[in-house]
């Protein structure tokens, strides 16, 4: 009965949109506010919506609005990126935890990660999606605002949630790096979740191409002492290929 429910409600979201919790009380009047909220709680886990204040909208509806800007980063620098999504892919062991990004070299990792039992926290929707099309993996989808140009999310709550989970590996990439700004991104939220993802990560893996060197964004979520391997593509400069090493950076 709870599933053909939690079906149901993801079928009429992909209908409609989004709703709110008072329209989908509407439609369920004999179900509780408190069983829909654990109900839109259960489709984020399993990638298919996302909550957003008051209610909920599909992912379907996440694409449709913001697909166009997403789509476009992920043809930049694609050949790069596929090859670093390959390298980091053979990282992740079967039975291991392991928390993902929601950047577009991430969505390419999810591509390429063999269909094997683990441990998946994204904070991703289209890398959600991407492995929810693999038989083992557990995806968990960690819920909060969403980043249009990214297709990712996060909030205060969601940094709350990891004080609660372990990881073996983050990986993760960033949108710019510099020697004396470190890595960046646009999100102070997002920038604030991944800091605390890496608190909880025993290994930080970084996916980098080298097309994001000598770039700064607003908010820096790392330095060169809070990464562990460096996974970038043969084009990145040997200077900083020597800074990495010099600093213990495993660079692959």
């Amino acid at each position: 009965m709870k599933r053909e429910r939690i079906e149901e409600i993801a079928e009429i979201l992909d209908k409609r949109g989004k709703m709110t919790l008072e329209q989908l009380e509407e439609v369920f009047p004999s179900v509780s506010q408190m069983t829909l909220r654990r109900d839109l709680f259960q489709l984020e886990e399993d990638g298919r919506i996302i909550r957003i204040r008051g209610g909920a909208m599909s992912v379907k509806e996440v694409q449709k609005v913001s697909g166009e800007a997403y789509t476009k980063k992920t043809t930049i620098n694609t050949d790069a990126k596929i090859v670093i999504a390959q390298k980091a892919a053979n990282l992740i062991d079967e039975g291991s935890s392991v928390f993902i990004d929601g950047g577009t070299t991430a969505m390419y990792l999810s591509k390429e990660l063999p269909d094997i039992k683990c441990n998946i926290f994204t904070n991703g929707i289209a890398v959600a999606m991407e492995l929810a099309q693999k038989k083992h993996p557990d995806i968990t989808v960690v819920g909060g605002q969403l980043m249009k140009d990214n297709l990712s999310t996060s909030s205060p709550a969601s940094k709350d949630y990891f004080e609660l989970t372990n990881f073996e590996i983050a990986i993760v990439s960033a949108t710019a790096f510099t020697i004396e700004q470190g890595f960046s991104c646009n999100s102070m939220v997002e920038s604030d979740l991944l800091k605390s993802v890496f608190k909880k990560a025993r290994n930080v893996y970084m996916m980098l191409d080298s097309s994001k060197i000598g770039k700064i964004n607003p908010y820096t979520f790392a330095r060169l002492d809070d990464i562990d391997v460096l996974i970038t593509d043969d084009h990145f400069p040997k200077e900083y290929k020597e800074l990495f090493e010099k600093n213990n950076i495993v660079v692959m």
